[in-house]
């Protein structure tokens, strides 16, 4: 269970991004943050695993309170927050599985770390990832050498190798096209499904958002204005969290799609996660 109580960040400047978010997130449940730029969606998944500093509040994982733990206690506690970023923060000049096994470098010593030495068991994990991901064929591939598509499925598997009891997930599809938006958004619910982990997605695509998770949360100006399911962002709750637009149209979209868990592309064929 992650749970987040009262937590608050104000800038130097002043600016407040977030302001007393309360929010519990169940074992196994995938949500997706949504709100307009500047609402305090990168701030909030940030703020969990600290990589900005909370100004109040708490994160609580599993009875943990991560906010008030000193240097040692945050890494060990971010061994079990696995983050994917929107710009993939891969080593463009290692293979696809070094970058897969620097998600176990949290728990491997200095030098075997150093000297990429890991334990068998987890080249085999990294293996059997890298195969789930559809990507075992490119396991001594040069990062630099993928697709935008195929660098964000090595995040998820670098992310997943740790083991982790939180998923947070930073706009996963914003530089990608809207096919390769739908599989990476399936992988990545699909594998919380199998593992019953907690996910935060924060996501801008509102139809995305509709077609694959369990629960919405939408954020304004630092504060969450909507909690619910994804059929219950009417065109007035997304007028209340974005302003004014035909949000009818996107709506409809959503509902005339014919796509679900066995999702077809344009061949006919089912797509391949």
């Amino acid at each position: 269970m992650l749970k987040l109580e009262k937590l608050t960040k104000v800038y130097k400047t002043g600016d407040k991004a977030l302001s007393e978010v309360d929010m519990e997130v169940p074992k196994g449940q995938v949500i997706a943050l949504i709100g307009p730029s500047g609402a305090g969606k990168s701030t909030l998944i940030r703020c969990i695993n600290r990589l900005v500093s909370p100004t109040g509040g708490s994160v609580i994982l599993d009875g943990v309170d991560v906010t008030s733990l000193g240097s040692s206690g945050l890494r060990r506690e971010r061994r079990r927050m696995g983050m994917i970023f929107q710009e993939y923060a891969l080593v463009e000049r290692l293979s696809v599985m070094e970058n897969v096994l620097s998600g176990r470098l949290g728990y491997v010593g200095f030098f075997r770390s150093f000297f990429r030495k890991f334990p068998q068991s987890d080249v085999d994990e990294a293996f059997r990832l890298l195969d789930r991901v559809g990507l075992l064929h490119m396991a001594d591939k040069r990062a630099d050498e993928l697709s935008g598509g195929q660098r964000q499925r090595v995040g998820i598997a670098r992310a997943l190798i740790q083991d982790p009891a939180v998923l947070l997930v930073d706009e996963p599809t914003a530089s990608l096209d809207p096919k390769t938006s739908r599989e990476i958004m399936r992988l990545i619910v699909e594998m919380c499904e199998e593992r019953k982990l907690a996910a935060i997605i924060n996501i801008h695509d509102v139809s995305l958002a509709q077609m694959f998770v369990q629960r919405v949360v939408g954020l304004k100006m630092g504060r969450i204005i909507f909690d619910g399911a994804p059929n219950q962002l009417t065109p007035d709750v997304l007028t209340e969290i974005y302003g004014e637009e035909d949000w009818e149209a996107t709506i409809e979209a959503v509902d005339d799609d014919d796509y679900d868990a066995d999702d077809v592309d344009g061949e006919g064929k089912k797509g391949e996660a």
